[in-house]
């Protein structure tokens, strides 16, 4: 009696009805679902690269924006620095204009002598490498936002609001009046601008009347009859 095999005589489950040819589509359909299971899987991770792209975009312009609002922050703070520094400047200096001019008077005298000398030299010295200037000279035009007059009068010999002499000079810091120059200014003459071109019209005629009395007689004047 011979065995039999387990297994050789087996044949696949086929549902009623079908043949094994209708077997084959079923296995191709079920090998098919596999790629659209790993789009699916790809949309997701493109979604969540999407996510992280803005969110690192917006983490970045936060940066700049910070970055900006720090570097206005240290400008700002320079600049009060430097002003601060000028008005604690300016106020020390201020305080020292009256030694200065008790310092110019002693010189315009002749009583700057000696150690007071040596000492007044130094304060100047030292004022001008702080960035005191002095200004205000004679002859210069008057100009209100620097100069301040206590003294008006007439002169015939100038043609418009002159400083004419330095009563104290001025000092700034850079751009900064630290005190105007006061000064005695003069005006021209009143009515010296009225009565001048009347002059030079006067001139004028005369010349004009010396040509044509010139002329006529070089034309050797009317013909005798």
């Amino acid at each position: 009696m011979t065995e039999e095999t387990p297994g050789f005589d087996e044949k696949p489950d086929v549902p009623s009805g079908a043949t094994p040819d209708d077997a084959e589509p079923q296995a191709a359909s079920e090998e098919g679902a596999a790629p659209a299971g790993d789009a699916s899987e790809n949309a997701g991770l493109v979604a969540q690269l999407d996510q992280v792209r803005t969110a690192l975009n917006e983490r970045t312009a936060d940066l700049q924006r910070l970055q900006a609002e720090y570097q206005n922050y240290r400008r700002r703070v320079e600049r009060d620095r430097v002003a601060v520094k000028e008005v604690a400047v300016a106020n020390l200096l201020s305080e020292l204009l009256p030694v200065l001019d008790d310092i110019g008077r002693a010189r315009d005298h002749g009583e700057l002598v000696g150690g007071f000398k040596s000492v007044a030299e130094s304060l100047e010295a030292v004022i001008a490498k702080m960035g005191l200037q002095q200004f205000g000279k004679e002859g210069e035009p008057f100009d209100p936002t620097i100069h301040e007059a206590l003294m008006h009068s007439y002169a015939p010999d100038v043609t418009e609001t002159t400083c004419v002499a330095i009563l104290q000079p001025g000092y700034r810091i850079g751009e900064r009046t630290i005190r105007p120059a006061r000064v005695a200014v003069a005006e021209p003459q009143p009515g010296a601008q009225t009565v001048k071109p009347a002059e030079d019209a006067a001139e004028a005629q005369d010349a004009s009347g010396a040509e044509d009395n010139a002329g006529t007689k070089e034309s050797g004047g009317p013909d005798e009859g």
